[in-house]
């Protein structure tokens, strides 16, 4: 991972259009490809960013601006471009990581994935389960289906389904559909509870979002009054 601090300003140019102005900011550059840009707040989010697969090109010294000192263009298989024009770097640096043991998922949601591989037809009539955790090259799958047209689909499950899952099921299915004995891959975000931010990114990127119910998964009668 390359860690760069840095007085810049970033043009996002594709679907939307995004600008930052010139300011101190955090540039990560992951070795899966993805560029983020971080500033001291907002929490955990990036201001802007690039999902894999993307390529990062630092032009030369006749395609920089007057002033700046340096500029990377992150361009996206749509050809959507991150331009970051750099004035000044304070910090640049880079380090290996090495392979992450991935996160261990709470007990809800982890009971949450083998209840609905056990009840695969949740998704819908005709689904059938490929696999439970099938591994990608960033990380595993929570579930692997085929819908009743034999279609591959793609499941990612969450207690709370928030922006960071979409974000995770998108690049499992970029590097899936990749893969041409299983494409074309269709995603399905599944939690108990769906955010209306994580709601509207999914449906934009022709994901459907599935709100599950552990009780009626777990077999057991809900404790709220009924009429009937």
């Amino acid at each position: 991972m390359r860690l760069v601090i840095a007085r810049c300003q970033v043009d996002y140019v594709g679907r939307l259009t995004a600008h930052l102005a010139m300011a101190r900011r955090l540039l990560l550059v992951k070795a899966d490809g993805s560029v983020l840009v971080h500033s001291d707040g907002g929490s955990y989010k990036p201001l802007n960013w690039m999902s894999p697969p993307c390529w990062l090109e630092e032009r030369g010294a006749d395609d920089i601006p007057e002033g700046a000192k340096a500029l990377w263009v992150v361009t996206n298989k749509a050809g959507e471009e991150l331009r970051i024009t750099i004035e000044d770097i304070e910090h640049d640096s880079s380090h290996e990581l090495g392979i992450d043991p991935g996160l261990v998922k709470d007990g809800v949601e982890a009971h949450l994935q083998v209840l609905l591989a056990e009840h695969v037809t949740t998704l819908g009539a005709g689904y059938t389960l490929v696999r439970r955790e099938y591994m990608t090259a960033i990380g595993p799958v929570d579930l692997l289906c085929r819908d009743a047209g034999g279609a591959t689909v793609a499941v990612e499950i969450k207690r709370r389904g928030e922006i960071d899952g979409v974000e995770q099921l998108t690049r499992y299915l970029e590097l899936l559909n990749r893969d041409p004995l299983l494409a074309p891959v269709a995603g399905v975000f599944a939690a108990q509870q769906i955010k209306p931010q994580a709601r509207t990114l999914a449906e934009d990127r022709g994901i459907r979002c599935l709100t599950l119910d552990y009780d009626a998964l777990r077999g057991t009668e809900s404790t709220e009054f009924r009429l009937f």
